[in-house]
């Protein structure tokens, strides 16, 4: 059936020309194996349920009992769940007190486990209490829980704020024997950072009460698991990645909205193929990039269904968090038992929650990172199924380059995940938070923390901490946990309220950027207008207001060397990494409606300064000299700086997981430390987290990708596709591509990766334009014996 729609849909006039690759995924047949003295009870579970294991499942069980940490990442639907809660089952059948903790990233996900965990709770026969213990958890029950509660399920954010009161759960930590992290791939960046510290805090109480659990990890494909684990947890891990689970067919789909010169939207296109599966009976998820984009397909799908199929109008629904807990339950529940035929969504299905198999998934827009791609494309084709993905492009550079690069998609290995555990910032507040719940020692902080003696002198200076017979102890007003949040580094934070109601918190570089006097705030996919900039307070007053416009900030950027740390020599190429100042002055915002800006405004805040960790790198200056050799008009070597700027940063996500507004970008001409045409990548963050640090390992395939994209991409003089970013602060002004491509050749030919570069020009090539039109108007054209003829 996925077949013959296939074809219908290559073949109608509305979709032709617009299919840039279809990839067939062969079909997987299951592979099993044994596992031998299983417990009575959980032996007949499995008999009764007609399950056989399949063979990664008893892996991990087998490197359980042998008494390893495992890290299980095998894809959607090859029953991870089963795998990390047989061993833990075992376990807590043998042994009548052993406990096991459960961290999911979502309430959501933690609900789902719940209702598995009961279920085998009744099925094997076991005493489990199985509850959720977490902001919504009652307060009343918290007592029982934590009294008898053999197995609890949390989240990182409540375990950050009840660490402190260890000795109510000391029953718990002192027979854990497990400590299970699922989606732990969520774990990363300044979050990840923050969680991994937070399990270091966790294991410091389970060591005080005596016990020392063994961690399962589940989490997607990453590439690199083991480094990641290490880091997130600080022990080693067995990795189990070898998928023997079965999977029918799947046709993965590139469609492409832009190769049409009449193309509409992607949102559009996305509705057109949603209605195109419905109609012909194919359960359907299609994954948007915002809850307001679910919700819109959903109604304009719904708008045309009831003037030409109204009897499919009651199967079709959006699904996101805000929903109430029932209402998501209900949708989930339709999914599975194939009650509900199409559902619009946000990553929120993205996770483990299961909801059955399913015929179509379409991704509108990429996601951002490989991991998610695949999450949601695995919720197609569970089991034997043949199924069908849709990746339906947007213009940024990454949709644009798997578009033109079908087989990077499919040949390439997941990104890298980031943990820092070198920020300082980050550091020294889980410190802190470890010493208001006990005493800390300074093999503690070696051992745990792996801080130096260096942060020894600046405890002892800290107001907020006593030493006493070589313990430190928190002497702060409050509890630092409550005063610390997971997503930030630092504690100047803004918070944003909305009709006196706290609708979230913001650290001061982010509010700059998207909470200012006048901006538009998106959260949860809802519009607000912020009305009040308090900056003596830091408090955001906003109105939620249904508005046809965004706003977007100009800055200026400023970046100075303070030491470099190391360096790297790829050929002739040199990249270097250090500790950088970087200054911002957010001076004026513009308000945006349909791509076109029709006013700006203002903008008088304090400039921001921060030290972070970047890279860098110079250029000869012989690059400059070929470019304006051949190519004519004013600051075209400046757009070619700017253009490689944009197109390394926008490449970035495909390599480190990260998003590109996790990092910032400075290109200049002329740098006063370094005194060359200077390029530098840095981490957006105070104290750094990582991202460029990683980005030195992998420049050679960083630079080999972003001049792929650019010289891929079928423009003339530069569009969203390349090298346009959506937050220059600089306005896309002056940008080149034309250049940015020749620099991007010479720096492969320095590092031995290329054996000619771009130039001279062909005859009739077009190099340069005001870069309004992906159709080039206005360009100038090389013509042979005149190369700087102006057209």
């Amino acid at each position: 059936m996925v077949e013959n729609v296939l074809e219908k849909l290559t073949n109608d006039p509305r979709f032709q020309g617009k299919v840039e690759h279809v990839e067939e995924l062969e079909a997987q047949k299951a592979q099993y194996r044994q596992v031998d003295d299983l417990p009575p009870n959980i032996e007949d579970y499995l008999k009764q349920e007609k399950i056989k294991l399949y063979r990664h499942q008893a892996d991990a069980m087998r490197h359980v009992r042998e008494g390893k940490n495992i890290l299980i990442t095998t894809p959607t639907a090859s029953g991870k769940t089963l795998a990390f809660n047989l061993p833990v089952l075992e376990k807590l059948s043998r042994d009548s007190q052993a406990t096991a903790l459960y961290i999911y990233p979502a309430k959501a996900l933690s609900n789902d486990q719940l209702r598995v965990l009961r279920g085998l709770e009744k099925a094997c026969n076991m005493d489990l209490d199985p509850a959720i213990y977490d902001g919504d958890t009652p307060r009343d029950i918290r007592p029982e829980i934590r009294r008898h509660s053999r197995m609890v399920l949390t989240n990182p954010y409540q375990l950050h704020l009840i660490l402190g009161w260890h000795h109510q759960w000391e029953r718990f930590y002192s027979q854990l024997k497990f400590i299970v992290i699922d989606e732990a791939h969520q774990y990363r960046g300044v979050f990840g950072s923050n969680v991994a510290f937070l399990i270091r805090r966790l294991r410091r109480i389970c060591n005080y009460y005596g016990s020392d659990p063994q961690f399962i990890l589940s989490s997607a494909t990453l590439a690199n698991p083991e480094e990641f684990s290490l880091k997130l947890v600080g022990q080693p891990f067995q990795l189990i990645d070898q998928d023997s689970s079965p999977r029918g067919r799947k046709h993965f789909l590139f469609y492409n909205p832009y190769l049409s010169p009449d193309s509409v939207s992607t949102h559009v296109e996305t509705t057109n193929l949603f209605l195109f599966f419905i109609r012909r009976g194919l359960q359907t998820l299609c994954f948007t990039l915002s809850r307001r984009m679910a919700e819109l397909i959903a109604r304009w799908s719904l708008q045309e269904l009831q003037d030409t199929h109204p009897e499919l109008t009651g199967l079709v629904t959006a699904y996101r968090a805000g929903y109430l807990a029932r209402e998501r339950r209900d949708i989930e529940y339709g999914l599975k038992t194939g009650e509900l035929l199409g559902v619009t969504t946000t990553n929120a299905l993205e996770l483990g929650i299961d909801i059955g198999s399913l015929d179509v998934v379409i991704i509108s827009g990429y996601p951002g990172t490989m991991i998610s791609t695949w999450q949601q494309a695995g919720r197609s084709g569970r089991k034997n199924n043949d199924s069908l993905v849709v990746l339906v492009a947007f213009e940024g550079p990454l949709d644009q380059y798997f578009m033109k690069n079908p087989q990077v998609f499919f040949d390439r290995p997941h990104e890298n995940a980031i943990i820092d555990l070198q920020n300082v910032h980050i550091t020294f507040n889980h410190l802190l938070c470890a010493m208001s719940e006990l005493p800390l020692s300074r093999d503690e902080i070696k051992n745990y923390f792996q801080a130096g003696p260096g942060f020894m002198g600046h405890l002892i200076r800290s107001d907020q901490v006593r030493e006493s017979r070589d313990r430190f102890t928190y002497k702060g007003k409050g509890s630092p946990a409550f005063q610390m949040g997971l997503h930030h580094i630092s504690r100047d934070e803004f918070r944003v309220y909305h009709d006196e109601r706290l609708l979230e918190t913001l650290d001061r570089p982010h509010a700059y950027l998207e909470a200012h006097q006048g901006a538009v705030l998106i959260n949860k996919g809802e519009t607000y207008l912020v009305e009040d900039f308090n900056l003596q307070k830091q408090e955001v007053r906003v109105r939620k207001r249904n508005l046809n416009y965004h706003t977007q900030v100009l800055k200026e950027v400023d970046v100075r060397v303070l030491q470099e740390l190391t360096s790297k020599e790829i050929g002739q190429f040199q990249v270097h990494y250090g500790e950088v100042e970087v200054t911002e002055h957010y001076y004026r915002y513009k308000r945006i409606s349909q791509g076109k800006t029709v006013a700006t405004h203002p903008l008088n805040l304090p400039p921001l300064h921060f030290r972070t960790k970047g890279l860098w790198f110079t250029l000869p200056g012989d690059i400059e000299d070929q470019i304006n050799h051949y190519i004519s008009g004013q600051e075209v070597y400046e757009g070619g700086l700017h253009g490689t700027e944009h197109a390394l940063i926008a490449m970035f996500p495909l390599k480190v997981l990260c998003d590109r507004f996790d990092i910032g970008g400075l290109s200049t001409p002329h740098h006063p430390d370094t005194r060359a045409a200077t390029i530098f990548i840095y981490d957006a963050f105070q104290g750094g987290i990582g991202l460029a640090e990683k980005a030195v390992e992998l420049m050679e395939e960083l630079v080999e990708v972003t001049y792929d994209m650019v010289r891929s991409c079928q423009c003339r003089v530069g569009c969203p596709s390349c090298i346009y970013s959506p937050k220059c602060g600089n306005d896309n002004q002056p940008l080149h591509k034309r250049s940015t491509q020749y620099i991007l050749s010479r720096m492969l030919k320095l590092m031995g990766k290329k054996e000619d570069t771009d130039l001279p020009l062909e005859e009739g090539e077009v190099t340069r334009g005001p870069g309004k039109s992906r159709l080039g108007v206005g360009a100038e054209v090389y013509k042979k014996g005149d190369p700087k003829r102006e057209v």
